[in-house]
């Protein structure tokens, strides 16, 4: 890897961490935008799990004070449904297509409440969060795209910032966790250029959290909220665009 991609790397790497650092979630899908024409697809995916497990662990002791963990098991217990039967599903469905159709939802939903100044914040139960759970682990299994769903539906929810991150940021947390685990058994984890790769981009990523986390606290609960709605719209964008270029 030449000094120009090295150096596209690490902006890529900076810009995730950033993300996650500001919203909790996407950084996925800021990063893979890049990365995916200097690297390889699974060191992508590596990558993408083992820097989330860190975003996310930051994330969660940030938030640490808000935790709610009552609220949060629910989602987990659906994920762990959800995950396996989409990762059985993704062989009989074509994940392409689901793609554009998340994406398309997710451009439709934050481009409706991006024009709506208010909204009446939607009541939830335990049965409810685990029904949301799946789906929300059966998108991961498929896409890869875990941490979606459940992220909506917090934020569907309202309430402060603070509260919305402290549900769905655990979600992902150990939903990046079992990811990397994943990869590590696999024995992809350990790969050296990975792990090169990895070691390298890790001063970037802090940098990038420290700077997200720092504006984060400048933004109040109106501004979280148009924040999230715009990476919704971007990452629903970045889902249907590549479909209709190729």
């Amino acid at each position: 890897m030449d000094g120009t991609l090295v150096a596209l790397f690490l902006f890529a790497t900076f810009l995730g961490g950033f993300t996650s650092g500001l919203t909790g979630f996407a950084a996925g899908l800021v990063v893979s935008g890049i990365w995916l024409h200097i690297i390889t697809p699974l060191q992508t995916a590596v990558l993408i799990a083992a820097y989330g497990m860190i975003n996310q662990a930051y994330g969660v002791w940030k938030v640490r004070h808000a935790l709610q963990w009552r609220r949060i098991l629910p989602f987990v217990i659906g994920g762990a449904v959800g995950v396996p039967l989409g990762a059985y599903l993704v062989t009989y469905l074509n994940p392409a297509y689901l793609r554009i159709g998340v994406g398309a939802l997710l451009i439709v939903y934050s481009t409706y409440n991006l024009a709506r100044p208010t909204f009446t914040p939607i009541k939830s139960n335990p049965a409810t969060d685990v029904g949301i759970g799946v789906l929300n682990g059966l998108l991961g299994g498929l896409t890869g795209l875990g941490g979606v769903i459940s992220t909506i539906w917090v934020q569907l929810g309202g309430g402060p910032k603070d509260a919305q991150r402290a549900i769905f940021q655990p979600v992902l947390f150990l939903t990046m966790t079992m990811t990397t685990l994943t990869f590590a058994t696999a024995g992809h984890l350990f790969n050296v250029d990975t792990l090169k790769l990895f070691l390298l981009g890790l001063p970037a990523l802090l940098l990038g959290l420290w700077v997200g986390v720092f504006l984060y606290g400048k933004l109040d609960d109106a501004a979280f909220r148009k924040v999230i709605l715009i990476l919704l719209l971007v990452s629903g964008l970045s889902l249907v665009l590549p479909a209709f270029l190729h």
